[in-house]
Order: C-alpha cells, then structure tokens, then sequence
C-alpha cells in the first residue's frame, strides 16, 4: 500500500510534491504556452459542441451544479478568445491557474481518488470535457489527457461516447494540446442559461474533418467488480472529396463502474 493512501498527511505530500515539479517542469518551457488572446473570432470554424450545465448525476446535491456553474464562469473568461500560434502548446491550468475562494471559486463536485466528493474550483472537469472534444476534431496534437479511472455516474443526457472526457486537477493533472499545423487556432467558449459552449476556430479552412465512433462497448464482472471498456476511433476525411484518409484508435477504456448495473447487460 502508497503511503500516501495510509493518511491524509502523506496524500499532501505527495500532492505538494508533484505539483511542485510540474511548476520546475512548466517553468523550463514557459515560452511554448499559448497566452494571446484576440476577442474577435477567427474566420473559419472548424468544431462546435455544446454540454448541458445541469443534468441528473447520481444522488449527488443539486447544489454542487449551480457551484460547478459559478466555477466554470471563471475558468471561462481565462480561455476565451486564447489564439495557439503554430509551435504554441495550449495547456489548461497555464491559463486558469490554481482555483482558490479569492478568485470567487466555490465548492463544487470533484472525482478523486476513486470517490465523489467536493472541493473549491469543482466541476471544471466540464469545461476539460468539452475542450477535448472539440480538440479531437482537429489537427492539434494532444499532448497531454487523462481520464478518471471509475465511472461515478449511470448514463443521464450523456451524448457522447463513454470516456472521451478529460479530468484535470491543479496542476500536475492537466489537458494539454500543441499546434503542430502553419495555422492559427482560437478557443472560444462561453456559456448560456443551460449549456457551456466552445467552439475552435482558425484563420484558414482546414482541407480535413474528422469523425468519432465508438466501438467494442461493454460492462464486465471479474473477481466480483464492475467494469465499463470501449474503444474510441477517429476517422480522417477528405473535405473535398470525402475520402477516408486514416482511420485511428485514439482511447482505449477501462473503467471500475460505482454504480448497480442490469445483470442481464454483465459479461463476465
């Protein structure tokens, strides 16, 4: 057993520890962060999508969403409008720094540690999710993504495949991508009554779109837990002609499920 799963003292440390040599890293490469921002959009979008703010997620207290909603408006004024220059690397805590109560973050939902609970800054796993997606239908490369090793929550207005989210927790779990094209990329989100918003732009169509698909779904039992697995493709299309030009794996899932499952949906 870690001995940061013994006490409480030692989680710390070794979360002070981890984000201390994520700063030494991120030092060492500051100037390849993106950090421009242009309020007006570039010309040619390439990707839109859209999340609802508020949807049924277990037992959990309706309260942590409005909090979530509170901590995502913040976030979003940090990103919105961010140009990545070719070369540039967006990464999302460079731009939203560490949440804290003096910057009007609140106490919202967070996954951690294989557990629901609560923290100030919660609930910017959204605004991570919705980054991501829209990334993966794009040419930039992602350099960075992590996923949550459990699933909390049975599927409830849930649109897109399972585990094509990305967790960040401040700083050394972050949602990294790099502008490896000779064009320039804008991030634009904002948020309405009901959804977050985003969209991906640049100053120059784009020749190729992209197509994600789930494949090999499935729930498990083994050794008396339950677990969720899928693989999530990409496909690569001419625009012009519509030709398939590549098709790749990207995620490969496999997730503890936290939830009671149909036994009649179990393989074992």
């Amino acid at each position: 057993m870690r001995l940061s799963n013994i006490h409480p003292i030692f989680y710390h440390t070794r979360i002070g520890q981890k984000r201390f040599f994520r700063f030494i890293r991120d030092w060492n490469d500051r100037g390849s962060f993106a950090r421009t921002k242009c309020q007006e959009k570039l010309p040619f979008s390439v990707k839109r999508h859209q999340s609802l703010l508020r949807r049924k997620l277990g037992n959990s207290a309706p309260g942590l969403q409005e909090s979530k909603i509170t901590n995502l408006k913040i976030a979003q004024k940090a990103i919105d409008g961010i140009l990545i220059r070719p070369g540039e690397v967006f990464s999302f805590w460079q731009l939203v720094g560490k949440p804290s109560r003096d910057k009007g973050y609140t106490e919202g939902m967070l996954l951690s540690r294989g557990e629901v609970t609560s923290g100030i800054g919660g609930g910017l796993c959204q605004m991570a999710n919705l980054l991501y997606w829209m990334a993966l239908h794009t040419p930039l490369t992602i350099t960075e993504r992590h996923h949550h090793s459990f699933d909390p929550f049975p599927d409830s207005g849930r649109v897109l495949p399972f585990g094509s989210g990305a967790g960040v927790f401040y700083n050394y779990v972050d949602f990294r991508f790099k502008n490896e094209t000779n064009q320039i990329f804008q991030i634009n989100v904002w948020l309405t009554e009901k959804h977050l918003k985003g969209s991906i732009q640049t100053d120059q169509e784009w020749p190729l779109s992209y197509h994600i698909e789930e494949r090999n779904h499935r729930f498990l039992q083994k050794d008396g837990k339950n677990y969720r697995e899928n693989e999530i493709w990409r496909k690569t299309v001419d625009v012009k002609t519509g030709n398939i030009i590549d098709t790749a794996l990207i995620i490969k899932n496999f997730s503890e499920v936290k939830y009671e499952i149909p036994g009649n949906v179990l393989e074992n």
